[in-house]
């Protein structure tokens, strides 16, 4: 039987509503059990809030905490081949696509290196004190330090997208900082999750420091974004779900990280216009667009318009549409009917607000199960279109032309979102200013990456706080200020 959750070190038989969970590539059911009610979703958190307050795990040193957990991330890694079966049944991906490295091989990898970057920041540093506050009126010698301590019980909810990724970006840098941790997946993409649970009793964690809940609904999460013994919620969803765990959290002033929704412009200098057909196909191909930081909206010279917009539609009728467990497919299916019929939505709008679909635009008619739906080339007359204003979240791209640099420049900042921007051009030292007059999280200059080392987040709707980085790290700590007097 499917168990529904992990609490203080036991796997849990689900006493809530049935969860169901579906093959998007098949409409087959993958497993039908009850998910976890919401007296066991407070059980886990009172298991979290019980082991933070014992002390064990966050008044080990962090050298002690990973041994703990180096074990964990091995463990992990042994299950490698389970993560990627279930990623393929859950959530779609298919399994030779690049897309499957950044969901599986990418967070093992990243396990370790969050561990050993962990390591290298110091509980405390000393505040840099002009002179002139070093020694006060009467003759004291001051020092100011900066501790860092454990936040307490952080609830991490992960997104559907990818599962085991964003799940194991809360997961490692809450645990190494010394927090106990709430795991709560997506109802679409749960079973992966219990992946952590089997680990976990493999290393020897110490019960309650890591508790994993199902549920088909909604009412854990809200409870886990409401209930005073949690101190942090870190949240991966769409900006719609964000501004409610906000909202919810604010109550009991909890801290929060959102990594939300986005509709990330790529600007595409006149002596680079020619690279943008490759970069479509390769967004489609990225678990079918279903990546917050993907640069859906295109922007390209008018003058190179017309060219950019048949060898797009050139190169994305070349991708092989089919199910995730077949090793010829490039680009899989989306993760429901709800989100098929959005893509389908939003099309439709395009078009009614003056857009040409110049490429897909609808579903497959060679596969009639599966939420398919093709590579789609939109030609957008411009940037107030509702498909270049909301994240669609499906293998839709808007392509927009533009006058010259400043008007892309506007455009691609005429956005509530800003997680992420891209700049492709041969003109580096150009590319570069364009790149630093964008308003986002992330701007990425002829160049991309997911590093351990370095930040990623939000600004405006995409998001509050970083994910990643030194900031990432911090982020599950408090800061507290120490003055000595001599």
């Amino acid at each position: 039987m499917q168990q529904a959750g992990f609490i203080d070190n036991d796997l849990v038989t689900g006493a809530g509503e049935e969860l169901v969970v579906e093959n998007p590539s098949t409409e087959r059911e993958v497993a039908i059990f009850r998910g976890l009610s919401v007296l066991q979703v407070e059980a886990a958190i009172t298991a979290a809030r019980r082991a933070f307050d014992k002390g064990d795990w966050c008044e080990r040193s962090s050298r002690e905490r990973a041994v703990v957990l180096r074990r964990f991330a091995d463990a992990l890694a042994r299950r490698a081949a389970e993560i990627t079966r279930l990623v393929v049944e859950e959530a779609g991906c298919p399994i030779k696509s690049s897309s499957m490295s950044s969901q599986v091989h990418l967070p093992l990898r990243q396990a370790h290196e969050i561990i050993e970057f962990f390591l290298t920041l110091p509980e405390f540093e000393e505040n840099p004190l002009p002179l002139t506050d070093r020694i006060t009126p009467l003759g004291q010698v001051v020092q100011s330090i900066r501790r860092y301590t454990p936040i307490g019980v952080v609830a991490a909810i992960a997104a559907y997208n990818f599962p085991f990724l964003t799940a194991l970006w809360k997961v490692m840098p809450a645990l190494i900082a010394g927090n106990t941790v709430i795991l709560r997946p997506s109802p679409l993409t749960p079973l992966s999750a219990m992946v952590f649970a089997e680990a976990a009793k493999e290393a020897e964690l110490p019960s309650g420091v890591l508790n994993i809940v199902l549920e088909p609904g909604l009412e854990g999460g809200r409870l886990l974004t409401t209930h005073p013994g949690v101190d942090m919620v870190a949240f991966t969803g769409s900006s719609t779900v964000g501004v409610h765990v906000m909202a919810q959290a604010a109550s009991t002033m909890k801290r929060v990280q959102l990594e939300l929704g986005g509709k990330s412009a790529q600007i595409f200098l006149p002596d680079s216009a020619e690279r943008a057909a490759a970069m479509a196909a390769g967004i489609c191909t990225a678990h079918a667009a279903q990546g917050c930081a993907l640069g859906t909206r295109i922007f390209v010279p008018d003058t190179r318009k017309a060219e950019v917009l048949e060898q797009m539609a050139a190169a994305v009728s070349r991708i092989r549409i089919g199910p995730a467990h077949d090793p010829q497919s490039q680009m899989g299916p989306v993760i429901s009917a709800a989100q098929r019929a959005r893509c389908e939505h939003f099309v439709s709008l395009a078009v009614g607000k003056g857009a040409r679909v110049a490429a897909g635009g609808k579903r497959p008619v060679h596969l009639d199960k599966g939420y398919f739906f093709e590579p789609t080339i939109l030609d957008v007359p411009d940037n107030s279109n509702p498909a270049a204003q909301e994240e669609i979240f499906g293998p839709v791209v808007c392509v927009i032309g533009y006058r010259d640099l400043d008007h892309a420049v506007a455009m691609a900042n005429d956005s509530r979102y800003g997680l992420s921007g891209y700049v492709h051009g041969q003109d580096r030292a150009t590319a570069l200013k364009i790149g630093l007059r964008i308003r986002s999280g992330t701007v990425n200059v002829n160049a991309g990456m997911m590093s351990t080392y370095a930040s990623s987040g939000g600004q405006r709707a995409s998001g509050i706080g970083r994910e990643r980085g030194i900031e990432g790290l911090r982020l599950y700590q408090q800061l507290s200020c120490l003055n000595l007097g001599a």
